[in-house]
């Protein structure tokens, strides 16, 4: 703040004006403070510099984030607590939301290969539940969502069948649900407890 301290606020970049009001809220030391939309409006960089400025301040006092840009809360945030019509309907952090939510493991691959033999190849492995191909091939590595029941886990399985078929795997990687289909499931799960 240093470099702009003789500038008049209005004059300042959103950004700017963004770290004036926090350094504001936090000249009384305050134990809690509540952001509300803090990187709304925001270029890339700034939101970045925020984001970093909110995190260090978070180790020294309680940051309450308010925001409706989930992506912005999984990548601050800690904790998470969904509000519906008033009432919280969910809390925790986003892998035990994630854990509570969802029954199934999911694995997301890359292979090279014919999309449909993949497919069957993936659907025959023990444990699979479902298959969802995300990218087809064309000529190109296709892209799979491999299902599982969450108490096993099928990635040596995966990699085996396709290295076995002469597929070439590119990525596997564990993929849990993000702030948003977590936010769309306690939602819907509300939704369907109100019409009963």
């Amino acid at each position: 703040m240093r470099e702009v301290q003789h500038r008049i606020n209005r004059h300042l970049s959103k950004g700017y004006r963004q770290r004036v009001g926090i350094a504001q809220a936090l000249l009384h030391d305050p134990e809690v403070l509540i952001l509300d939309e803090p990187t709304i409006g925001l270029d890339p960089k700034q939101i970045i510099e925020i984001r970093e400025l909110i995190k260090s301040l978070g180790g020294e006092r309680t940051i309450i984030l308010s925001t409706h840009i989930l992506p912005e809360a999984s990548m601050t945030c800690e904790r998470v607590v969904i509000i519906n019509e008033g009432r919280i309907v969910a809390q925790g952090t986003p892998d035990y939301l994630d854990t509570q939510l969802e029954k199934s493991a999911r694995v997301r691959l890359e292979v090279e290969g014919p999309t449909d033999a993949v497919r069957e190849g993936l659907e025959r492995v023990a444990g699979v539940t479902g298959v969802t191909v995300q990218r087809e091939g064309n000529g190109q590595p296709a892209s799979f969502l491999v299902e599982s029941r969450r108490d096993r886990d099928v990635r040596k399985e995966l990699a085996r069948v396709v290295h076995e078929r002469g597929w070439g795997l590119l990525e596997m990687k564990l993929v849990g649900m993000s702030l948003e289909d977590i936010y769309i499931k306690v939602l819907t799960r509300e939704e369907e407890v109100a019409e009963r």
